[in-house]
């Protein structure tokens, strides 16, 4: 069977497979500070953590004491927040929320106490917390036809990484749009993000633009960008986007994945040979980026994939024999370990993997059509035929298998 048919088709297969699981992982939140909750997913892109948090780069500049407005005896010490605010600049911030919450139960009607609360939880990345705090402030700055900025901004900033991108983002267009300021990079990303998230795609790619305008060298919007043009089949576009992110930085693993799957893709779709082979060599490059930083099953299922588009059949057999040495390896890892092995002619191992695949799910045609080839090279006819015909009776109208079953159904005994 012609080696560049099984090329095609593989790469074609293996696509399909990972761009499933690029969009199974965009649930995951793009975050510019470290967060616990999640691991980045490999093959969708997760934003590296870059510059931290507003909460530590804007002040709380008009935070002033106030006092309550309550009932207190007179013989008492009236509260205000001016302990709190200390404790906060100290970064004592669960002894500020706790003195500021204090203030506000005292008076509810105090947006300096709601506020210093909200931004002191945001210290502590309580974000649900941070935010319904700080939608208190702000209502009561806004009764009071005093609003500020530095509220409305921490209060976008809370919904953001709360994840309610709906809440959060009238607030960041408010912020990033602010009359005679100059345009906060950090800010943008979050509003970019935001408008990715709630589906404005058209409004993200602008202003994901407008941050690498601000800052040529931030990848994570770059690499947002390159996912943008892939989901419009942009391939060119994404493939530029991503090799700008993987140059600003190199680390980024997800950039590096979803390189070498536009790679892929781009070579699947070509009709120039040439062309295919420099992108295959493209893909390879840009998997071995990848393993440097990840080694798992994923990251090696893609770089062996683009080690057999590139015809490098050995390394490929070698990286997925890794994959495959997992206790939990996939069906995929063991059909494209036998596609490598039998483009290098082992067949006793190419059979025995994909026999490993056709265990695993057993319903997968491809796995059959590689399967009876190497068997019909090893001359187990009985085993060829048995193969081809399984293939039949998936797909009963396929020109291939009953080609296949009738060349070798003289010599099978």
């Amino acid at each position: 069977m012609p080696v560049r048919y099984f090329q095609s088709f593989l790469v074609v297969g293996s696509i399909v497979l990972l761009l499933t699981a690029i969009a199974s992982a965009q649930s995951s939140r793009p975050r510019r500070v470290v967060e616990p909750k999640k691991q980045d997913s490999l093959l969708l892109p997760q934003p590296t953590p870059t510059p931290a948090s507003k909460t530590k780069n804007v002040p709380l500049l008009d935070v002033k004491p106030v006092k309550p407005v309550g009932n207190a005896p007179a013989s008492s010490a009236p509260a205000d927040t001016t302990h709190a605010f200390l404790l906060f600049q100290r970064g004592q911030y669960e002894a500020a929320v706790k003195e500021a919450k204090q203030v506000a139960a005292d008076d509810p009607q105090n947006a300096e106490a709601w506020k210093l609360a909200g931004f002191s939880e945001m210290g502590l990345k309580k974000y649900a917390e941070a935010s319904a705090d700080l939608q208190k402030a702000l209502d009561l700055q806004r009764a009071a036809k005093q609003e500020d900025s530095h509220t409305v901004d921490e209060l976008a900033q809370a919904y953001f990484f709360a994840e309610k991108f709906d809440s959060a983002l009238p607030l960041l267009v408010s912020s990033t749009a602010r009359a005679g300021t100059q345009p906060d990079a950090q800010m943008i990303y979050y509003r970019a993000v935001a408008e990715y998230k709630t589906g404005k795609t058209a409004d993200a790619e602008k202003s994901f633009n407008s941050v690498v305008k601000l800052n040529p060298k931030d990848s994570s919007s770059l690499l947002y960008l390159g996912q943008i043009a892939l989901a419009r089949n942009d391939l060119d576009g994404a493939i530029v986007a991503l090799n700008r992110a993987t140059v600003n930085d190199p680390r980024l693993a997800s950039a590096w994945a979803q390189l070498t799957t536009v790679y892929l893709r781009r070579a699947g779709a070509a009709t120039d040979e040439t062309k295919a082979d420099a992108d295959y060599l493209s893909a390879v490059r840009a998997g071995e980026g990848l393993i440097k930083l990840r080694t798992d099953e994923d990251a090696l299922i893609l770089f062996g994939n683009a080690l057999i588009g590139s015809k490098q059949y050995a390394r490929a057999a070698a990286a997925l024999e890794r994959a495959a040495a997992g206790k939990d390896a996939k069906e995929t890892t063991f059909y494209l370990l036998g596609v490598a092995h039998s483009r290098a002619k082992n067949f006793p191992k190419a059979i025995a993997a994909l026999e490993r695949a056709a265990q695993l799910k057993p319903n997968d045609v491809n796995v059959y059509r590689e399967l009876g080839y190497a068997y019909e090279v090893m001359k187990q006819y009985a085993k060829a035929l048995a193969v081809y015909e399984k293939g039949l009776s998936i797909v009963p109208n396929d020109a291939d298998f009953k080609e296949s079953a009738d060349r070798v159904r003289p010599f099978a005994k």
